[in-house]
């Protein structure tokens, strides 16, 4: 967690010994004028400081997290660069501002005495509030950075604890510390960190697609780098530099650090041979005292609660304002007969529904755009007399509800027009027609993979009747390899699935049973020193079952609504069995059908790719990358036909491999949805 933690950390103990120092000068100033009853005043713009600080962090938390994925990461990004702006103006500020530091805020203090206590309270708020809402900033996108991590507000907390601890050293003259030294230290280690945090709000805004250029790697690490070492780990929570890179992000790291460094350490030179004393190691000259307060008649807790409380129900009011409408604030009703009942124009932004089913059957419901069919959300099989939410992002445009009962015709609502801004981005529906073409491409892809297998198992069965059981070893995995390479078809093999490549698993004799035939029983019996006479029989009854589907596949039923399902499916099983070595019976070749697996995926990504383009143009480019990256991961697994099984990887091998193929599958995850076939009528 310290990897997470040092970035808030530093800031902490940077910003709280300034807001500290600060406070300690003002204090002084105050009890060397004699006016110790003027303190709880400077105490109350402390509080007022804080608190504001506080608030304007709940109101980018909670804001931020009633946003849509791609707005989330928008808007993290630009703050994460307003964050860079300020803390870099308060790394220079500092170095140029802590020698005439004590005396400005003396010279503040005594103006503030003689005008009355609110200008006493503004001048502290002023004062420490400039560092707390640089810190609440700073803090925010650094915790956004390390995700669910608790890291960041530890160290902040550590940071804080220890800044205090140090102001008051230094205000009871107990400690001694060379102040210019130590803002000029960390001031070199923030403009690292910044520059980190500078690139990874980049590529927050390249991810929610403000900025371009989201698959232009100039640095992919990936496949040589474990993500999940200590090293990788402490370089990507303290620096913000991630093991893959965009052109963008590199260019604007050592962009700034190049510019900013050089402006820093030339100013750093320039001012080194006129050192003066520092502000809290010498107590700030005394001043005239100004007039006493005047006793009033409100309590005196009146006006601390009130500073606290205050910026408290403002930001209470920005985020219930800013988040989506409570389910209960619009139910809608739907039925076979009566669709939308209820349904009003909501404001632009993220609105939750609650859809409740008045009729007699169950019903498909989604929320469209009238003239063109557009989905913006939807509820599938919503029961009779149940209710659910389905929340959807409404921008400027025209809505409709549009109900598809169990048996019957489909009813649209009346058409609403919302007014206003915002972007909501539709999914284009799919028909079957629309997968006919994709589907088939696909299976003439197939049907010729078949027509190579069966010459292959045919070679294989010839080798093993012929005895040449090390010429059986070859060809058995190139006949595997092209079998794995027709994943996407499994669905629609049927028995014959089973029988070309089942496992084992649940048998009564294992591996020994009789009903164990394919791929996986020649394996185990060319790996475990069978005869060629025990496996002949097995070798002939695969060939068989070769031909057999070849001849049925043209008339077997392949649903067109599986297909973009194949493309999640297909490395799902690869991450469950081949990857874990779950399916290995000896050969030790299991990631050789992982990368035939991927040679499947791929070609299913190119029939599918012109829907998929028109639906999520930035989809494809990140999979290419993503697949890439696997086969880079493969390919450095084997040589030649030699195959690196998988539990004799290294471990941090295993680890990248993993999590670039969980990454690949995350990423294609919205397929099934971009691609479904929504009822209509």
């Amino acid at each position: 967690m310290w990897d997470d933690a040092f970035p808030s950390f530093l800031i902490g103990l940077r910003e709280g010994l300034e807001a500290g120092l600060i406070v300690s000068i003002l204090v002084a100033t105050l009890v060397r004028a004699e006016a110790r009853s003027r303190l709880p005043q400077v105490w109350t713009g402390v509080l007022a400081a804080m608190a504001v600080a506080m608030s304007f962090g709940a109101v980018l938390t909670f804001t931020a997290a009633s946003m849509p994925q791609t707005a989330q990461e928008a808007f993290g990004g630009t703050l994460s660069v307003i964050a860079v702006a300020f803390v870099t103006a308060m790394v220079f500020w500092m170095r140029r501002s802590a020698r005439n530091l004590s005396s400005e805020l003396k010279q503040k203090v005594t103006g503030a005495l003689a005008m009355g206590s609110g200008m006493l309270v503004l001048t502290s708020f002023l004062a420490v509030g400039r560092e707390g809402l640089e810190t609440a900033l700073f803090l925010w996108t650094t915790a956004q950075a390390a995700g669910e991590s608790a890291g960041p507000l530890t160290g902040a907390a550590i940071g804080l604890v220890l800044a205090a601890g140090l102001c008051w050293g230094l205000y009871r003259r107990v400690l001694r510390i060379n102040l210019t030294k130590f803002f000029t230290a960390t001031g070199v280690v923030l403009i690292v960190i910044a520059a980190g945090v500078l690139g990874y709000g980049l590529r927050d805004l390249q991810e929610g697609g403000v900025l371009p250029g989201r698959t232009a790697y100039a640095v992919d690490l990936a496949g040589s780098i474990d993500a999940g070492s200590w090293y990788s780990t402490l370089v990507q929570g303290v620096f913000n530099l991630m093991p893959t890179m965009t052109w963008l992000q590199v260019v604007a790291y050592v962009g700034y650090l190049v510019v900013v460094m050089t402006l820093f350490v030339r100013g750093v030179r320039a001012t080194a041979p006129k050192p003066k004393p520092e502000p809290a190691e010498r107590p700030a000259a005394e001043a005239p005292a100004g007039p006493r307060s005047r006793t009033g008649r409100r309590p005196a807790w009146l006006v601390p609660v009130a500073v606290v409380a205050v910026p408290a129900v403002i930001a209470a009011l920005v985020v219930a304002l800013g988040r989506p409408k409570p389910a209960g604030d619009q139910t809608v009703a739907v039925s076979e007969t009566d669709c939308g009942k209820g349904f009003t124009a909501p404001t632009p932004g993220r609105q939750t529904f609650r859809m409740h089913n008045t009729g007699r059957q169950a019903s498909e419901v989604y929320l469209v755009d009238p003239s063109t069919n557009a989905v913006y959300g939807e509820i599938e099989g919503l029961a009779p007399g149940t209710t659910r939410d389905l929340v959807a992002t409404v921008a400027g445009g025209t809505y409709a509800w549009r109900c598809v009962p169990a048996s019957g015709k489909a009813v649209t609502s009346k058409p609403v027009t919302v007014r206003g801004g915002g972007a909501a981005k539709p999914v284009t529906p799919v028909s079957e027609q629309d997968l006919a073409g994709p589907l088939k491409a696909y299976k003439a892809y197939v049907g010729h993979g078949l027509d190579t297998l069966v010459g292959q198992t045919g070679t294989l069965r010839r080798d093993i009747e012929g005895g040449h059981l090390d010429k059986a070893r070859t060809d058995w995995l190139t006949a595997h390899r092209t079998y794995a390479s027709l994943g996407a078809a499994y669905g629609t093999f049927e028995d014959f699935d089973k029988k070309i490549d089942g496992r084992a698993d649940g048998l009564p004799g294992g591996e020994h049973d009789k009903d164990f035939t394919g791929f996986l029983r020649l394996e185990y019996g060319l790996w475990h020193g069978q005869s060629a006479k025990e496996l002949t029989g097995p070798a002939r009854q695969l060939d068989t079952d070769a031909a057999g589907l070849r001849k049925a596949f043209p008339s077997q039923d392949f649903d067109p609504g599986d297909l973009p399902l194949r493309a999640h499916e297909i490395l799902e099983n690869t991450l469950q069995f081949e990857l874990t070595g779950d399916t290995d019976e000896g050969s030790g070749t299991n990631l050789a059908t992982a990368d035939a697996n991927l040679t499947g995926t791929r070609e299913l990504l190119t029939v599918l790719e012109p829907l998929l383009t028109s639906r999520s143009p930035r989809l494809l480019p990140t999979v290419d990358a993503d697949i890439d990256r696997v086969r880079k991961l493969l390919d450095a697994a084997h040589d030649g036909g030699h195959w690196t099984p998988v539990e004799k990887l290294p471990a941090a091998g295993r680890q990248r491999l993993d999590g670039a193929t969980g990454q690949l599958l995350e990423d294609l995850a919205p397929v099934p949805d971009l691609l479904e076939i929504r009822k209509s009528a």
